[in-house]
């Protein structure tokens, strides 16, 4: 079963100052949230995506990771001594038990399940309980990033009507823009990873189109040609990283690319509905 991209994690080092630069951007931005691990977020909700804005917010409770078992904490407190950044793709998850026997069956490399709950804090001061289930894998060929299902135990509580208006017209997501030298290299993995056996090979790079945004992996030269210089100009990382989030924005005239400098962390979109 192909699965929809579900959110994506940007890792940043002042939480309040990249809160502060989204909500600039015209987007709502969720209050605070902690994770008993020692992170601390704040979303950005489209129509079944969102944007997760990552910070370590005490490193006293970072839990290392071991043989077989994915540390969250531990990986992007390690990313975020190197930059900021979109450190952790996540595709939605149903059966979180399938998932993993997939996983395995191509031959990927997982993880041990994981699950937790969490306080979710709405605008009106009040709280709900919100919890997931978390499968785990990486790629070699991608050491830079991992990557997860995620199944919403609490779909109810955690999508709020109040956090999807958006003043800038943000609606859903569009893409998600990967760099890679040769994308071609990526097609077995991001194939497993999405259950999206057919995709798009160009010699620009490779689409993967998923129920829910377009996964698209470009060479440096194409992803240059899409962003401009001032964004292309940021991925200074030979490694594959994801680069920039496309959304799509009811209302909007024209495309607007903001650089990650200025969206503190990842290069943002944003494009016309259709």
């Amino acid at each position: 079963m192909a699965r929809g991209l579900d959110h994506v994690v940007v890792a940043v080092r002042d939480l309040d100052a990249a809160a502060k630069a989204w909500a600039e951007l015209g987007f709502t931005v969720t209050p605070e949230n902690r994770h008993a691990w020692g992170t601390a977020n704040r979303l950005v909700q489209l129509d079944g995506f969102f944007i997760e804005i990552l910070t370590v917010a005490d490193e006293s409770l970072i839990v290392e990771a071991s043989e077989g078992d994915f540390s969250f904490g531990a990986f992007n407190r390690n990313f975020l001594k190197t930059r900021q950044g979109a450190s952790m793709l996540v595709a939605e998850g149903v059966d979180p038990d399938q998932d993993r026997a997939d996983f395995q069956r191509l031959g990927l490399t997982t993880y041990a399940p994981f699950s937790f709950e969490r306080v979710a804090n709405f605008k009106d001061g009040s709280t709900g309980k919100v919890g997931f289930d978390l499968t785990f894998l990486t790629d070699p060929l991608i050491p830079d990033l991992a990557f997860f299902t995620c199944r919403n135990r609490y779909p109810e509580t955690f999508w709020n009507s109040d956090f999807q208006r958006h003043d800038n017209g943000a609606a859903a997501i569009g893409a998600i823009y990967m760099v890679a030298s040769d994308p071609s290299d990526h097609h077995e993995f991001l194939g497993g990873f999405t259950g999206q056996r057919e995709m798009r090979a160009t010699s620009l790079g490779l689409e993967v189109q998923t129920p829910r945004g377009l996964i698209s992996v470009l060479n440096p030269d194409a992803y240059r040609h899409l962003v401009g210089d001032a964004a292309a100009n940021e991925v200074t990382s030979s490694s594959p990283q994801i680069a920039a989030v496309e959304v799509v924005c009811d209302g909007l005239v024209s495309r607007k690319v903001i650089p990650a400098d200025e969206a503190l962390g990842i290069t943002a979109i944003l494009t016309p509905a259709v």
